[in-house]
């Protein structure tokens, strides 16, 4: 059977892409991580990936909103082609495949209009902007998985802890309208929550103050995950800063980190596909 690839785009302040690949690695997939011009010069296409990844960073700086910037390059940029990038990712997607974007990759996928696209018309619909606490949180979070979430990253997946790294992962949804759509198409695929799974506003459990206590979106294909805490930043056990303890509570437990699983899911998922 053919190897599972993954495009790990890079450049213009992305600093996340070696997790990423490691991760992928790990979960039995090929990884290739290619700067963004590169696409843009057609120099290497999407379309030769299975699986298309847009890490966290601080692109641009961040200087006039988190992802903001480098979203509209990919949205209103022409391929040597011709032909938009968004039109590009628009056939990636018709074509069955999937995008996955972690914290300012999240936002670059908000910001092009490619979550949660409820309307079905690549438009902006939601935002993510400074967190209530007007600081940058750099910390573990516990998550909670929306039990009729059909996405095949979350698949098997109930709660886990994770770090957060950012200063604008506040979501926030234009029109209640919007917000009753996104939950009942299950669109709000991961919540911030306690330790015991109990979903939270409070801080600093939630660390930004979304709406919906949201950490993450899915499209209603499941093709596309937007997601702002760092899965990739926990792929051992050992990444844990309390590992010593975990380890001596429950002598047995994996030594894969909690966030592995997300990356093994989508291989699985895709493997699957091309059987």
């Amino acid at each position: 059977m053919k190897k599972i690839r993954s495009l790990i785009i890079t450049g213009f302040g992305i600093n996340c892409e070696e997790e990423i690949a490691a991760a992928y690695k790990l979960a039995g997939a090929e990884t290739e991580i290619v700067h963004l011009n590169e696409i843009f010069l057609c120099k290497k296409s999407i379309h030769d990936f299975d699986i298309l990844n847009f890490p966290g960073g601080f692109s641009f700086g961040d200087d006039l909103g988190s992802g903001k910037v480098l979203a509209n390059k990919m949205k209103f940029k022409k391929l040597q082609s011709g032909k938009l990038f968004l039109d590009d990712l628009k056939d990636f997607i018709a074509a069955g495949k999937y995008i996955f974007g972690i914290c300012n990759g999240f936002q670059f996928l908000v910001k092009m209009g490619l979550l949660p696209d409820v309307a079905n018309n690549f438009d902006q619909e939601v935002t993510l902007t400074k967190n209530n606490s007007a600081k940058y949180e750099d910390r573990w979070v516990w998550c909670k998985v929306n039990a009729n979430s059909t996405s095949p990253f979350l698949k098997g997946i109930d709660k886990f802890q994770v770090p957060v790294r950012h200063g604008e992962g506040k979501l926030i949804i234009k029109n209640e309208e919007l917000k009753n759509l996104i939950v009942n198409q299950n669109l709000n695929c991961l919540s911030y929550c306690d330790e015991n799974g109990n979903e939270t506003i409070e801080y600093p459990q939630n660390p930004n103050g979304s709406d919906l206590n949201c950490a993450a979106l899915t499209n209603e294909s499941g093709q596309i995950l937007g997601m702002m805490p760092h899965p990739e930043a926990f792929l051992s056990l050992y990444n844990h800063p309390n590992w010593g303890q975990l380890k001596r509570q429950n002598p047995q437990i994996s030594e894969d980190g909690a966030g592995l699983k997300i990356f093994k899911n989508i291989v699985e998922k895709i493997k699957g596909c091309k059987l």
